[in-house]
């Protein structure tokens, strides 16, 4: 079962790239949006279907892996990005625009998302922090969907 967790949490062999795989697993999340367009209840439903199983995958992922955090486990990307795009227009603009500006915040990690990072343990942790990044995401494109408006 660990096995199969860790396998949901790497996004199978996408976690094991060789560059970048964070950056891989929020295209995923991109494409996922992109193709099936899901309705808003979808949506709310993959976030929050997302980060339960992310949680329990993570955690499981952590202990087969053998690392805290592992760069391997990129579902926290997935989820963080859909968080990222919640209540946004769905065009190419605003989709690209949310993966730059959620790498941007994964990566800074800006207050309070590195504190949430080294207080939470386990898979909780591991998505929590994703989830904040793309809530500042989202944030901030909601503050530019009000001036272009």
């Amino acid at each position: 079962m660990n096995k199969i967790l860790k396998s949901i949490a790497t996004l199978g062999f996408v976690g094991y790239l060789p560059i970048a795989p964070g950056t891989w697993g929020t295209g995923v999340g991109l494409l996922f949006v992109l193709l099936l367009k899901p309705s808003l209840t979808s949506h709310a439903a993959l976030i929050l279907f997302g980060f339960i199983l992310g949680t329990i995958s993570s955690t499981a992922a952590e202990r087969v892996i053998g690392r805290t955090d592992s760069g391997h486990i990129i579902i926290d990307e997935v989820v963080g990005f859909f968080v990222s795009v919640i209540y946004v227009p769905q065009t190419y603009g605003y989709l690209v625009t949310a993966f730059f500006l959620f790498r941007f915040f994964d990566i800074l990690k800006p207050f309070p998302i590195r504190q949430a990072e080294r207080t939470l343990k386990g898979g909780l942790g591991v998505m929590t922090d994703d989830l904040l990044a793309g809530v500042y995401t989202n944030v901030a494109l909601q503050i530019c969907n009000t001036i272009i408006r």
